[in-house]
């Protein structure tokens, strides 16, 4: 069988209610993202955090900048998943430039299952991502939002011909 690993893509305070970009339906997908990350606890699947940091040598961004609590995760997620990886990265794609890689190959993963924010950029970047082809990936749109539902349903229809979405049920 195929090891797998989930990546939670961005789930970082700036995105929740209170963040400097909230999305849609937050509580309800932060539920979901708890409930994918207890079943992968439940699973032995290695859980991997991706922090999008602002890279402030380009100018100061409207949010995810170093130092601020809306970079930080969001702290139920980090509390539930206390020792995840968590990889920075400072592009959509969670494998540019990043040692996201390095870790699958690490861990002998083979198949991912992403969640996470910004389900038309992070998440379907990394998802159709030329490094992620290595891997058998899939997309658990239930525990993915961005910043209304109609951008999220077309982004998940966008790539659902090279990326399965499925969800969290079908998931595990």
């Amino acid at each position: 069988m195929k090891r797998t690993a989930l990546l939670v893509i961005d789930p970082q305070n700036d995105y929740f209610e209170d963040g400097l970009f909230p999305l849609w339906n937050t509580q309800e997908i932060l539920d979901n993202i708890l409930k994918v990350i207890t079943l992968a606890q439940a699973n032995d699947m290695p859980i991997i955090f991706i922090q999008h940091v602002a890279d402030t040598s380009q100018g100061m961004s409207p949010f995810f900048n170093p130092g601020t609590m809306g970079v930080e995760i969001h702290p139920q997620i980090l509390a539930l998943a206390p020792n995840a990886t968590v990889v920075v990265k400072h592009f959509a794609d969670a494998f540019e430039q990043t040692e996201l890689n390095a870790v699958l190959s690490s861990l002998k993963v083979e198949r991912l299952l992403l969640c996470g924010m910004m389900t038309q950029n992070c998440v379907t970047h990394t998802a159709i991502s030329k490094a992620a082809e290595e891997c058998d990936v899939k997309v658990i749109g239930e525990a993915c939002t961005t910043r209304e539902e109609m951008l999220h349903l077309i982004a998940l229809n966008a790539i659902s011909n090279r990326v399965p979405c499925v969800s969290i049920k079908a998931s595990f």
